[in-house]
């Protein structure tokens, strides 16, 4: 990629429980550059994957996304977001429960802010969820890299019952519902 498609990338940071999950669904698709693990929306500085499993640094496990909205938009990244976590559930996933578990949308725009509102009232008033959305939608705060044993978790440990029980069926779903969007490799 030359210095002006770069130029071109725009970044999505989102938060939809554990970023594991997160990492392996945006990772398959076109037009998504980098994923990164990590930690935003709390209060301390430079935190630890052992400080933020406690739930009092406020920070959320999240995603940062590197993407070129010229093969896949923003609007796109949300859509598949709310498909594979459950946005009905405050503060828990599946097994993991806390506030650094939050369903959340951390935007760097005005435009991202708008797009996520306009994304959360299409899906209440077409009623696709039986319970009320809670994902937050927030500015985005400084966003810090989790630990190295975190990235690219789930390509590297497949075969991790966590992996098998919990991250499969999410991709399942992102093969099964949006394969249009899909790299053609990984």
């Amino acid at each position: 990629m030359d210095e002006k498609e770069k130029q071109k990338l725009e970044k999505a940071t989102l938060a939809g429980g554990c970023f594991w999950c997160t990492e392996a669904v945006f990772q398959r698709l076109d037009g998504v550059e980098k994923v990164t693990s990590g930690f935003t929306g709390g209060t301390i500085k430079n935190p630890a994957y052992r400080e933020i499993i406690t739930g009092r640094t406020g920070h959320a496990e999240a995603i940062e996304i590197i993407y070129n909205p010229s093969i896949i938009n923003y609007r796109d990244l949300l859509l598949i977001f709310f498909s594979t976590h459950d946005p009905t559930s405050l503060n828990r996933q599946q097994n993991d429960v806390g506030t650094q578990y939050r369903s959340a949308i951390f935007y760097h725009s005005e435009e991202q802010k708008t797009i996520a509102e306009e994304v959360i009232q299409q899906l209440a008033k077409e009623k696709v969820y039986d319970k009320p959305i809670v994902t937050e939608v927030t500015p985005a705060k400084e966003f810090y890299k989790a630990e190295e044993e975190h990235q690219d978790f789930y390509n590297q440990h497949r075969q991790q019952p966590y992996c098998q029980y919990i991250i499969d069926p999410k991709i399942e779903k992102l093969n099964k519902f949006f394969s249009d969007k899909l790299k053609q490799k990984l």
